[in-house]
C-alpha cells in the first residue's frame, strides 16, 4: 500500500501551522510522467491516462483519474488496461521529460544551491539560507509551486517540515498539488497518528511483518520496546524504524557533488516589451547569479541567456568569455550584448533568465585582473557587496540603477492607488 493513499492526519490546533525552523521543503511533482505527456493532449485532461507501452510492458505513470481504477507505477500493462479499460494508453516521451526535469530543477537553484535531487521529479531543499531573501518556509514553498505551474504547466507537492523524513511525508500526503507545513512541535503526534505502511522505507513486507507483531500505527511502533523490534525486524530496520516513529532524522540535505550550473530566471508579472527594462531586469539576475557563484567558490566561463515570450516560445543564446569570471558586471555585459543582438522590436517578453556553465573552483583559476583596474577594484568591491547582504539581506546594497528604478515604480504604485 502506498503511503500516498492515506489521509492528511487532523490537527490538535485550529491555528496555522508555525513554519519557524522548518526549512528542509520536499517537493515532488503531481503524476509528472503522465502531467508531463498531456501538455501535447490537452483534450485528454480530466480523463484516465496511462503511459506506458505494449501489453507485456510496465506503467510508467497514470493520472489520478486512472489510478482511481487501481492502476499504479511498475503495474504491468496488461493489469492496468483490465483495470482501468477505459483509459487512454500514451507512449512515454523521455526527451521532453527530461528537459522539464532540468527546468523544474533550475526552479529549485533559484531558491537555494541547497538541492538534493531524488529522480526527475522530485528534490529535496534546505531553504534556510533563503529565509531572508525570500520569506518563511511555507512562503517558498508556495512560491515555488506557482513558478513550477506557471513555467512547466504542471503542478507539484510541497512538505515543508524540520526533517527530510517529515517532508517526504508530508508531500505525499500533500498530494495532488498541495502543501502541507508540519511544525516542529507537531511532529510526534503528526507522524504517530499514521499507519505503519506511511512510513518511508515500509514496503508490503515490512509491513506484513509489523501487523504480524500488532503493530497497526506509527504510535504502536514508538511504545515497543526496542529490543521487540529488533528481535521481529533486524537490527538495521528495528533502530530505523524506532526513530522515525518519533519524528528523528539527523540526516542534512545533500548538496549535489558539482553544480553543472548557476543561474537566475525572472518571470514577469506583466510582459515587457522595453529593451531597457529587460537590461535592467539583466542586471539583477547577472548580480544574483555572480553572487551565488561567489558563495559557491565557482568561476565560469560561458553566459546564457533565455529568453521566453508572450506565446511562451523560448530560445536561448550563449556566448563564451576569454577569462573566467564571477562578476556580476561581466556577466551582464555579455547578457546585454547577447540580448541586443536578437534584434527584438517590441517583442513581448514573459521571461528572461541568465546562466554560467564552464564552471571551475575559482581557486584553480586565477582572475586576471583588467589594465587600468586598481588593486583594489570590482572583485573587491563585489565581496564586500556580499558581506553586507549576508549581513543585512539581499537589498540591503544594489545597483543604482535598480534602486532609482524601484523607488519610481512604488511612487508610482502609490498613484495609481490614490
Amino acid at each position: 500500500m502506498s503511503r500516498r493513499q492515506f489521509a492528511l492526519p487532523g490537527r490538535a490546533s485550529s491555528e496555522p501551522p508555525d513554519d519557524t525552523g522548518c526549512t528542509i521543503l520536499h517537493v515532488d511533482m503531481d503524476a509528472f510522467y503522465a502531467s508531463a505527456t498531456l501538455l501535447s493532449h490537452p483534450e485528454l485532461v480530466g480523463t484516465p491516462v496511462i503511459i506506458g507501452g505494449g501489453n507485456r510492458g510496465v506503467v510508467l505513470s497514470a493520472t489520478y483519474e486512472a489510478r482511481r481504477y487501481g492502476v499504479a507505477s511498475a503495474m504491468p500493462m496488461a493489469r492496468a488496461r483490465r483495470l482501468c479499460p477505459q483509459a487512454t494508453v500514451l507512449p512515454p516521451e523521455h526527451g521532453l521529460y527530461a528537459t522539464i526535469s532540468a527546468a523544474v530543477m533550475e526552479v529549485f537553484r533559484a531558491v537555494t544551491p541547497v538541492v538534493e535531487p531524488l529522480s526527475l521529479d522530485e528534490a529535496f531543499l534546505d531553504v534556510s539560507g533563503a529565509v531572508r531573501r525570500l520569506g518563511s518556509p511555507a512562503t517558498i514553498g508556495q512560491q515555488v509551486r506557482d513558478t513550477v505551474h506557471d513555467e512547466q504547466g504542471i503542478t507539484c507537492s510541497v512538505g515543508v517540515a524540520p526533517t527530510k523524513f517529515v517532508a517526504k511525508l508530508a508531500s505525499g500526503l500533500a498530494k495532488p498539488d498541495g502543501m502541507v507545513v508540519v511544525p516542529r512541535d507537531e511532529v510526534v503526534p503528526f507522524v504517530q497518528q499514521l499507519p505503519v505502511g506511511a512510513l518511508w522505507g515500509v514496503g508490503d513486507r515490512t509491513e506484513e511483518a509489523l501487523l504480524r507483531l500488532g503493530l497497526r500505527t506509527v504510535a504502536d511502533i514508538a511504545h515497543t520496546p526496542l529490543d521487540t523490534l529488533v528481535r521481529g525486524l533486524g537490527d538495521a530496520t528495528g533502530r530505523h524504524l524506532h526513530e522515525l516513529s518519533w519524528g528523528r532524522d539527523p540526516r542534512g540535505v545533500e548538496r549535489e557533488q558539482r553544480e553543472k550550473s548557476v543561474g537566475s530566471d525572472e518571470t514577469f508579472d506583466a510582459d515587457i516589451d522595453d529593451a531597457r527594462e529587460i537590461h535592467r531586469r539583466l542586471l539583477g539576475l547577472s548580480e544574483r547569479t555572480a553572487a551565488r557563484m561567489r558563495a559557491a567558490g565557482l568561476t565560469g566561463r560561458t553566459v546564457t541567456l533565455k529568453v521566453r515570450f508572450s506565446d511562451f516560445t523560448t530560445i536561448t543564446r550563449a556566448r563564451t568569455l576569454r577569462e573566467p569570471t564571477d562578476s556580476g558586471r561581466a556577466i551582464h555585459t555579455a547578457a546585454v550584448s547577447l540580448f541586443d543582438a536578437l534584434g527584438l522590436q517590441r517583442a513581448r517578453i514573459r521571461l528572461v533568465g541568465v546562466r554560467m556553465t564552464g564552471l571551475v573552483d575559482v581557486a584553480d583559476t586565477p582572475i586576471q585582473g583588467v589594465i587600468g583596474e586598481p588593486e583594489h577594484g570590482w572583485r573587491d568591491a563585489d565581496r564586500a557587496v556580499d558581506r553586507a547582504r549576508s549581513r543585512f539581506g539581499s537589498g540591503a546594497v544594489r545597483p543604482a540603477s535598480l534602486v532609482q528604478r524601484d523607488a519610481s515604480a512604488s511612487t508610482g504604485r502609490r498613484g495609481d492607488l490614490s
